[in-house]
């Protein structure tokens, strides 16, 4: 499961080579446009605001959950994973839904308040419409954040977090780690050094793709791929 960035942008019917990293290598990919999604109309758009966390992981969890009823995929592998936006709605879908075996969080926020109070200034507001206004509406920020309902995991979850990163700082997936691995749960963090919100140095793109695979075979086969 692909769960888009944005996260108001869209999955496009278009060549992505990271995809077909996937594919070419036995895995089946479903990239959701869940509700809030570009490309649908106005009302479709807007049917995630003030619902960020709740309808995007209601939609990535029943996709899965209809590929799986359909036998197109095993219900006991299923997988989900996004980066920015697309990381907070694979660690919500964790955190909130029993549907997936493992998740990849690229970059993805796992505390909304403190998304609210830390990004960089351009987006500063953004979460007012997605959530509702900060501080007034702080209530809603820690219903939904994973970093709070961090007791509710109960998979293994890997990160992956570039160290120059202003949209998404560091300190939101190293508390989401150190809060994941004193529950006992299995962890990986992996930090790049001079990377930002989107991974560009193609070493570094490679690095992050075959430590999920890795980490992707370990938990579901108990082994590694080469």
């Amino acid at each position: 499961m692909k769960s888009h960035g944005g996260p108001t942008s869209a999955a496009e019917h278009v060549y992505d080579p990271g995809v077909q990293f996937w594919t070419s290598r036995g895995f089946a990919v479903v990239d959701v446009n869940y509700g809030g999604s570009t490309g649908y109309g106005r009302a479709y758009r807007e049917s995630l605001r003030g619902r960020w966390g709740l309808v995007d992981v209601e939609d990535c969890a029943a996709a899965a959950e209809a590929l799986a009823a359909r036998g197109e995929a095993d219900p006991g592998k299923l997988l989900i994973r996004g980066g920015s936006a697309g990381g907070y709605t694979t660690l919500a879908a964790l955190a909130f839904k029993d549907t997936f075996a493992a998740g990849a969080s690229h970059y993805g926020v796992a505390d909304l308040a403190a998304l609210a109070r830390d990004t960089h200034k351009f987006e500063s507001r953004y979460l007012d419409r997605l959530v509702g206004p900060y501080p007034e509406r702080a209530d809603l920020y820690n219903e939904r954040s994973p970093l709070e309902a961090r007791d509710r995991f109960s998979c293994p979850v890997i990160f992956f977090q570039g160290d120059e990163d202003r949209i998404v700082p560091p300190n939101q997936a190293e508390a989401m780690v150190e809060a994941l691995r004193a529950n006992g749960l299995r962890v990986d963090y992996h930090l790049f050094k001079g990377e930002q919100h989107g991974f560009r140095r193609a070493e570094n793109i490679v690095r992050a793709l075959e430590a999920e695979l890795h980490f992707y075979a370990e938990v579901l086969l108990g082994a590694r791929v080469f």
